[in-house]
């Protein structure tokens, strides 16, 4: 049996793989596990929990507060709000420790649980070993006034968007913008931080049902944001994810920003006003060549880690760095926050919009994308891809076609069942051409 905690926390298919026992076990298992480790010493502990709309969320919320509560935990639910929201909560509420619910950007049959430690961030992986290790043991539960109360939040909403526009360096008056929520966490909090900020907004994709999150909208469907952003005259689009911790944009003209892009022109900024730590910025191995490009010749230095936004975030606090992301969107700023924020990301693109008075499209010029190429194999077998001789021949044989113009990665997915297959050339063609060989390859090696 592989690790049950993926690189973004354990998800599964609710019902059936994450099931009301398995999400009550982990949440008596973490309370065990952080109460030996000495987080809860000398007071009565204390965990929020928060959640995305799917309709999972609904029993897996109420087995989480129920595990919790009968560990001797007290429980602040706070409802449906973003992950970074949750994260930013569980220290600035000084909760001991912080649940969210969600699958992210998967369909709505998926969920998830993440858990945070008390200052906001994700847990090792040193700890989730030791939960994992602990489940189902036998223990003394709690009785009587030992058990964990319950209660519901007030506000959190609020306080979490009076924080994110306190971060602002610059206004939002006179732009149109268009946000896409996915129908998900953002929902609410997305469109009302923009308004205070001084935008006009218009929304798409905010009319969650509990089974329409991720469908057809959000940072991994631009096609609606895009028709949205250029029928409206919008100066920009903003998309989230399900659970709001991705940012991407759309310029004026309906042209995809992605999360290197993004970065690109934050880290620019950041370093033109003095507060990029170390005139460094993190990225993973997915960022397009042509991101550590712009970002040498900027002035700004590149440290790659492996894919997922723990990874950035354990480098940049390994570091003492304070800006880094992924091209998908996940843009940690840790002056900020402890997690990846789409809503706080957003923000932050519009307000340089703003401040510099330039359209999207030209500060998206601040780097040169190449042409890549990726490719989703899927219900393959994930371990025979580090391990298949063939699929090795083939990776040497397309960079040794690449030289020095282009790179080839080959990746297991960290959350589902599929490999990736990255390509980058010089060419659309090439990049194109070589990634599909690649895919080949590795459905007929891997298959499962």
């Amino acid at each position: 049996m592989g690790r049950l905690f993926g690189t973004d926390g354990v998800r599964g298919v609710a019902g059936r793989d994450l099931t009301a026992r398995l999400a009550m076990d982990l949440s008596v298992a973490a309370a065990r596990v952080l109460g030996e480790a000495g987080a809860f010493a000398g007071h009565r502990p204390t965990a929020v929990v928060g959640r995305d709309p799917r309709a999972s969320g609904e029993f897996l919320e109420a087995a989480v507060v129920a595990g919790l509560a009968e560990a001797g935990v007290d429980v602040l639910r706070l409802g449906v709000l973003p992950t970074p929201a949750v994260a930013y909560l569980t220290h600035t509420l000084d909760a001991d420790l912080g649940v969210m619910l969600s699958a992210s950007h998967n369909p709505a049959p998926d969920n998830g649980i993440k858990f945070f430690d008390r200052s906001g961030y994700k847990l090792p992986d040193e700890i989730e070993d030791r939960i994992e290790a602990r489940l189902g043991e036998d223990w003394d539960r709690p009785t009587g006034a030992a058990v964990g109360r319950v209660r519901d939040a007030h506000g959190a909403v609020e306080q979490y968007v009076a924080h994110l526009l306190s971060t602002l360096p610059a206004s939002l008056d006179g732009l149109r913008v268009v946000v896409d929520c996915a129908h998900g966490a953002a929902s609410t909090v997305a469109p009302e931080a923009l308004r205070r900020a001084g935008a006009e907004v218009f929304t798409i994709g905010t009319a969650p049902d509990g089974l329409n999150i991720n469908e057809g909208c959000g940072s991994t469907h631009l096609e609606a944001l895009r028709a949205e952003v250029v029928s409206r005259g919008a100066d920009a689009g903003i998309a989230h994810d399900g659970d709001a911790d991705r940012c991407l944009a759309v310029t004026a003209s309906g042209e995809v920003v992605d999360g290197d892009q993004i970065m690109a022109i934050l880290a620019t900024e950041l370093r033109e006003a003095g507060r990029l730590a170390k005139d460094t910025v993190v990225a993973t191995v997915m960022s397009n060549l042509g991101f550590k490009l712009a970002m040498r010749d900027a002035g700004i230095e590149t440290v790659q880690t492996a894919v997922g936004d723990r990874y950035v975030l354990e480098a940049m606090k390994e570091g003492g760095y304070t800006f880094g992301g992924e091209q998908s969107g996940h843009v940690i700023m840790l002056d900020h926050a402890t997690t990846g924020d789409g809503v706080l990301t957003g923000l932050h693109l519009l307000a340089t919009m703003a401040r510099r008075g330039r359209p999207l499209d030209e500060l998206a010029k601040v780097m040169h994308r190449l042409p890549q190429v990726l490719i989703n194999v899927r219900d393959v077998d994930k371990a025979r891809a580090k391990s298949s001789p063939a699929l090795a021949a083939a990776i040497r044989e397309a960079e040794r076609e690449l030289g020095d113009s282009g790179r080839v990665l080959i990746r297991p997915s960290g959350t589902e069942p599929m490999v990736r297959v990255m390509v980058e050339a010089a060419a659309e063609e090439q990049a194109q051409r070589i990634a599909e060989r690649l895919a080949e390859v590795v459905k007929i090696e891997c298959s499962a």
